[in-house]
């Protein structure tokens, strides 16, 4: 079981994926709607990882990933993406972020997702 912290503008988002987690018996241990408020409630609450999405108010996810892995180099955090963001997943990937989930997304691709960065 791992401590997540769920970052989502959508408030339908942040639901969907918090289903999938504890259904898979992980704790949700904040959930951010913004990135500056992912920022602080990472620093708050030191989670065992994150889910980001890229595109959010007040601070995008990529801007946010950067902020965390300034202070927590081994921070792991698995960037939510629409389809069709290459070019952004990378900058993702280079700015620190583990891996990837594409939305829509589903139950097994989110939990092999995260099993596959908590066990790296």
């Amino acid at each position: 079981m791992a401590r997540i912290l769920v970052c989502d503008d959508s408030a339908f988002m942040r639901m969907m994926l918090k289903k999938v987690l504890i259904d898979n018996g992980h704790e949700i241990v904040g959930e951010a709607g913004d990135g500056m408020e992912a920022v602080q409630l990472y620093r708050q609450h030191k989670p065992d990882l994150a889910t980001m999405d890229i595109t959010m108010p007040k601070m995008d996810g990529i801007q946010a990933v950067v902020h965390i892995h300034e202070e927590n180099p081994l921070a792991r955090i698995i960037m939510v993406t629409a389809l069709g963001q290459r070019a952004i997943i990378i900058d993702a990937l280079k700015a620190g972020a583990s891996d990837f989930i594409v939305k829509p997304f589903d139950a097994e691709q989110v939990i092999t997702t995260i099993k596959k960065v908590l066990a790296s």
